[in-house]
């Protein structure tokens, strides 16, 4: 495109923004621009900027300098805490017992001016008898009368902000540390500039007229449009891609799985992020030394650190069972089984908790529901692992139900899902019998994709549940990892808002 065609493209705000260039000499500002160019906002010089310089008719040049400022005045104009603390001990003789400067300087001040005199070498801890006092040495005295560096800087910084590179960075490290004392405040100086072909346009004359961009009834009616200006549009602009907005993958994903189970039959079901160890584990007969019961896979929390068990009947009946096997005709797993143990709290570290809890609430077959829960585990964080991720959880009671029912389920869940190559393999848990794990061929190699089985007597029997329980819990971000052939888990909580917008995932 020649440059009379360029110009001839020119939208108003862009030929005005070439003549005041020339005026200015080839470079401005966009507040010199406003002030002498006619513009009354800086969006309108730089929105016309942007498209000048996507016609190469000029650059915008951006200087980026950080400065430091003052951000809590009023400490200090009170002065820092060190500072105090040395007029306080000058006051008295050059030393002091601990316990009379926190008196004079309450709050816990005291012992941040200590921390800072001893960091600067100002004072020292001496041993006088029993006691132990503050004492100034000689550069701590030399300090009383005259002002530290860090002072003389907050000293500037109450005037006006001052460049980072103008201050020494050992200094504003230690401010930066004290919190709230000083913040960072970035400043961006832009400058405008005529390109070659800038100026070469200017000179061709460019004539200033105000143009109209759309055609209105009024317009017509009046008869108007016969005597204005119709701005000229160029359909090989660049222009932003417009994207629709969308959901996320995984709430789609979601979406899909709810849509699955509720077509089948199933209510959704759902506990809360935290549990008692008792609802998390133990009426899950897990027993009390089991390794999973360990800081090393579980997060167990400070505040609550207990959460009470109410109900003293099914307490003492699965303590039966842990203990003896109470009437289930097992043996239980021996030992004394502790009831604080059973009321540490902890957040979930699988969904199969809203699955017993849903249970002890609907014990009569014929039940079936389903969860899509977050869980967390104390796991380290690599391609496959997180330690907050969710399951998808699901419960049968079915007075028929057996093991070929729950394979059944299972494969027709994967096949819906778009998975054929799936196997099943024998597996243990302490809540199920028998068990079973699903994997799934992916990436050359099978991955595990969750569990299942049967209720053991030893969960049901204290809610007298009279059926079969079949039960799985499978995992979510796995599964979509399979669905998109995405390698590395983390992949999934990254927005990446360019990657988002460009899924077709529906």
């Amino acid at each position: 495109m020649d440059i009379s065609e360029i110009i001839e493209g020119l939208s108003y705000n862009e030929r005005k923004l070439l003549v005041a260039l020339d005026v200015l000499k080839g470079t401005a500002s966009p507040s010199e621009l406003i002030e002498k160019g006619g513009f009354s906002l800086e969006v309108e010089v730089m929105g016309a900027a942007s498209w000048l310089e996507s016609k190469g008719l000029a650059v915008i040049k951006e200087d980026i300098q950080k400065f430091i400022e003052a951000a809590d005045k009023e400490s200090i104009k009170k002065g820092l805490p060190e500072r105090r603390a040395l007029d306080i001990l000058s006051g008295s003789g050059g030393r002091m017992d601990l316990n009379t400067l926190s008196e004079k300087m309450p709050g816990g001040e005291d012992k941040i001016a200590v921390g800072w005199l001893r960091r600067k070498g100002l004072a020292d801890m001496v041993q006088e008898g029993s006691s132990k006092l503050l004492a100034l040495n000689e550069k701590g005295r030399s300090a009383v009368g005259m002002k530290m560096d860090d002072e003389l800087l907050l000293e500037r910084m109450m005037s006006s902000p001052v460049r980072e590179e103008d201050a020494d960075p050992k200094i504003v490290k230690d401010l930066r540390g004290r919190q709230g004392l000083i913040r960072d405040r970035l400043v961006t100086n832009r400058t405008i500039t005529l390109t070659g072909d800038g100026r070469k346009a200017v000179s061709t004359g460019i004539e200033l007229r105000e143009e109209v961009t759309d055609v209105t009834d009024r317009l017509i009616q009046s008869g108007g449009w016969e005597n204005v200006q119709f701005r000229k549009y160029d359909v090989g602009t660049f222009a932003p891609t417009i994207t629709p907005a969308k959901k996320h993958p995984l709430t789609r994903l979601g979406d899909d799985i709810r849509e699955l189970f509720t077509n089948m039959g199933f209510s959704e079901m759902s506990s809360e992020y935290v549990q008692p160890a008792f609802w998390n584990l133990d009426v899950l007969f897990t027993p009390q030394d089991h390794p999973a019961r360990d800081l090393q896979d579980t997060f167990y929390l400070n505040v609550p650190n207990r959460i009470g068990i109410e109900d003293d009947a099914l307490v003492q009946r699965v303590k039966d069972i842990h203990e003896n096997g109470g009437g289930t005709g097992s043996t239980g797993w021996g030992g004394a089984w502790s009831k604080d143990k059973a009321e540490a709290a902890l957040l979930r570290t699988h969904s199969t908790v809203s699955s017993i809890r849903y249970v002890a609430e609907h014990p009569d077959a014929p039940q079936k529901a389903f969860s899509i829960s977050r869980i967390f585990r104390n796991e380290s964080i690599d391609s496959t692992h997180l330690p907050e991720f969710t399951q998808i959880e699901g419960i049968v009671i079915d007075e028929n139900g057996n093991f070929d029912m729950l394979i059944s389920i299972i494969k027709e869940f994967y096949a819906r899902m778009g998975f054929d190559q799936l196997r099943i393999r024998p597996a243990y848990f302490p809540y199920t019998e028998p068990s079973l794990e699903v994997e799934v061929f992916f990436n050359g190699k099978w991955m595990e994709l969750g569990g299942a089985g049967i209720f053991r007597p030893e969960v049901v029997e204290p809610f007298g549940v009279k059926h079969p329980v079949l039960a799985w819990g499978f995992g979510f971000e796995r599964l979509a990892m399979l669905k998109w052939n995405i390698k590395d888990i983390r992949d999934l909580y990254i927005s990446d808002m360019d990657d988002l917008k460009k899924n077709t995932v529906f």
